[in-house]
């Protein structure tokens, strides 16, 4: 089988991306695992773009594992511009599991996407029982055996952990990951970020993914990583995310819904062959 698909990231956070439109064909489970696969094409999420009658378009949002993700904010961003350059509009919507999102496109390769309203209930993050979202007080500990205990869920169309942190290099993100990801308290399980608060403008943080691992930039971590500080009162309303390759803004509105802006790549061709 031989599918015409796109290569776009999000700083660093990679996704194959692969047009359903006018290609009539199902990807399995493995299939999906092969093209995430860095020894054959390789991407933290791979991207399904469907008809929809009445938006934009469909989307569904795969990660490396084979598992659906709800929501993927970098994706997203790239999928709007990817659909903006074809069509020549300015504003894209798309229809998520997680619900509508939409995009404006800016200069500069630049593309502002609307993620919604966040949950903080603990059955809407989901918690396996009910306790205090703000602070899960659950343990992590660092690499010289120190304990750090704390951890502020919240959902931004998946379930997230943030653990505020005076040093994110001081744990081992890959070690304590997969533990907090597949943690009894998330039934879901849970994509887990260390932040270090820079100033009430700043953030930098290192995410482990739900179902990908340890990725570049992840734009709902982002997203969830913002609300998470600002309820704890760590920054305002709009504050800058810090990855290795570059910073993704997040602003909250006054109906409280989250607005994520930063760049994404220019847009790949290639051909998969399964």
């Amino acid at each position: 089988m031989d599918i015409k698909a796109f290569k776009m990231n999000g700083l660093g956070n990679d996704f194959v991306i692969i047009d359903q439109r006018n290609q009539d064909f199902n990807l399995n489970k493995d299939q999906i695992v092969k093209v995430c696969d860095r020894s054959f094409i390789g991407c933290d999420q791979l991207i399904l773009i469907k008809k929809n009658a009445e938006i934009d378009a469909f989307v569904e949002f795969y990660n490396s594992d084979g598992s659906i993700s709800g929501a993927c904010g970098n994706g997203t961003r790239c999928v709007a511009d990817l659909l903006s350059k074809e069509s020549g509009k300015k504003e894209i919507t798309l229809l998520t599991a997680s619900g509508f999102l939409k995009s404006k496109i800016l200069e500069s390769n630049l593309v502002e996407t609307e993620m919604g309203i966040p949950k903080f209930n603990w059955a809407e993050i989901p918690l396996s029982k009910q306790l205090d979202t703000q602070d899960l007080k659950i343990e992590i500990i660092d690499k010289n055996n120190s304990k750090h205990i704390g951890g502020t869920a919240v959902n931004v169309g998946n379930p997230h952990i943030i653990f505020f942190v005076d040093d994110i290099e001081a744990f081992d993100l890959k070690n304590i990951g997969p533990i907090i990801e597949n943690h009894q308290l998330f039934p879901e399980k849970c994509n887990v970020t260390l932040a270090k608060v820079i100033s009430k403008n700043l953030i930098k943080v290192k995410v482990w993914e739900r179902g990908a691992g340890l990725t570049k930039a992840c734009g709902t971590a982002a997203c969830a990583t913002a609300v998470a500080a600002n309820i704890n009162n760590l920054v305002g309303k709009k504050t800058d995310i810090e990855f290795a390759l570059g910073n993704l803004t997040i602003s909250i509105d006054e109906k409280n819904s989250i607005h994520m802006k930063g760049p994404v790549s220019n847009i790949k061709n290639i051909d998969i062959k399964l």
